[in-house]
């Protein structure tokens, strides 16, 4: 069967290849869910079986963008614990996340999903660590509404094993025990990973962190990955407590207890890395562990600036997330590409930090680079994945800017005017088209009340 053909043309184009190509004016043609060509000026002629041809004009094409951090759950207790640092943020928080269900846990993800996709988030991820005895199938109601919103999905399998009579910061009852969790962590893999070219759904092992999961958690999450080839997720080096922490427990910082557990190499990647020094940054680009710039997060609870700039410099790959939404109360990744290069402008390097397209790169192929996929999204190239998205320029918002890059990063949140996954559009004239935004929006009021008064009960 010949393939449908879907032409985008007269727009502007920021490739994020590897040279960094753009067009002025051009066009892309998608071949059923692939890049078939691009290039400036027209599409060619005499294209067959051309279903739909979209006049770009006034608009940036861009690859669609990849969050590599995020907690859905917390969709549904946002707003909660506002001037709280990272440890009394999670001690005011876990009485509430450890009463969640499989509803709530659908419904938020739902929301998660929904919010991100709408701005132009053609590849989620969701890690989530929080499985309370009785809630249910909280890994599968995530993975149906990713299914149900139509982005490309990785869920980092979380689990935590040191409750507060261990030490830890969760209740008891919102724990796994070793065993448990790495034979759920394991069930899960086998049962949803897709490892092909096209996948739709991956799974991560993904103990929380160093202050919720024992050292046996850490290793023997580490060999099960490595036994199953799938990648591996953590949060690491966050705050200065944490780091505190490490070396009070473990006789040594962060980086080097990671490394002793088998947690650096080229599968694995750290939410926020924000407390590294040259060693640290080195250690991830001998590797090659990633990272997962969180900016609005880090600034929401003070825990500092990272290092970008010094890890882009070293070699460690790096991509953006969004991170929960009950610290990052916006939960949408396009406001993190702005946000990534100013906060980075307050460091060291100050305004050399970062610019515009190192930014738009670090939420495109940096994130694919990150999640293993860089060779099927993120970057605009014949034969990836149709992950693309159609950034509104011309109007008022935008209208003195001439660079449309620099437009879509410091200017106001461009609405998106298509958005498609595999070449099946999910967002058009900035409206989901795979789901009820307004059921969507009912449902997590719901959760959220509901939550808040099984919270209340005790």
């Amino acid at each position: 069967m010949a393939a449908s053909r879907i032409v985008i043309e007269n727009c502007a184009i920021a490739t994020v290849d590897a040279n960094d190509t753009e067009y002025a004016s051009g066009y892309v043609v998608v071949a059923d869910n692939l890049i078939e060509s691009a290039g400036a000026g027209t599409a060619p002629a005499g294209l067959e079986n051309v279903v739909r041809r979209i006049d770009g004009t006034g608009h940036l094409l861009t690859p669609g963008l990849v969050n590599t951090h995020h907690h859905f759950y917390q969709w549904i207790t946002r707003g909660l614990a506002t001037d709280h640092n990272l440890f009394n943020w999670l001690v005011a928080l876990y009485p509430t996340w450890a009463r969640i269900d499989e509803s709530m846990a659908r419904a938020a993800a739902q929301g998660s999903l929904a919010m991100m996709a709408r701005g132009g988030v053609t590849t989620a991820m969701d890690h989530h660590y929080v499985y309370p005895r009785g809630s249910g199938d909280l890994s599968g109601a995530i993975i149906g509404a990713a299914s149900e919103t139509g982005v490309r999905f990785t869920l980092a399998r979380g689990s935590m094993d040191r409750g507060e009579s261990d030490g830890g910061l969760p209740p008891d009852f919102a724990v796994e025990s070793l065993d448990d969790a790495l034979a759920a962590t394991e069930a899960t893999v086998d049962r949803y990973h897709d490892d092909s070219f096209d996948a739709m759904t991956q799974i991560a092992v993904a103990p929380c962190s160093p202050f919720s999961v024992s050292t046996e958690l850490m290793r023997q999450g580490a060999e099960l990955a490595r036994r199953k080839g799938v990648r591996l997720h953590t949060h690491g080096s966050e705050t200065v407590e944490e780091e505190q922490f490490c070396k009070e427990l473990f006789g040594m910082g962060p980086t080097d207890y990671f490394e002793s557990t088998g947690w650096l190499g080229s599968d694995v990647w750290m939410a926020h890395c924000v407390h590294m020094n040259d060693s640290d940054i080195a250690a991830f680009a001998r590797t090659g562990t990633g990272v997962a710039h969180c900016p609005s997060s880090n600034a929401r609870l003070g825990a500092g600036i990272a290092r970008v700039p010094d890890m882009l410099k070293a070699g460690v790959p790096v991509g953006l997330g969004v991170d929960g939404t009950a610290s990052n109360e916006s939960g949408e990744l396009h406001t993190e590409l702005r946000n990534a290069l100013l906060v980075n402008r307050l460091g060291a390097h100050r305004e050399a930090a970062l610019t515009a397209r190192q930014a738009l790169r670090l939420g495109t192929h940096g994130g694919a680079q990150v999640l293993g996929r860089a060779s099927q999204i993120g970057s605009i190239e014949a034969g990836k994945l149709a992950d693309l998205v159609l950034w509104k320029l011309d109007t008022l918002a935008h209208s003195s800017i001439a660079d449309p890059v620099v437009a879509l990063i410091l200017g106001a949140a461009a609405p998106v005017t298509l958005s498609l996954v595999g070449g099946r559009t999910v967002v058009e004239d900035n409206h989901l088209t795979t789901v009820d935004e307004d059921a969507v929006a009912r449902s997590t009021r719901t959760e959220a009340r509901r939550l808040a008064r099984i919270t209340a009960a005790g």
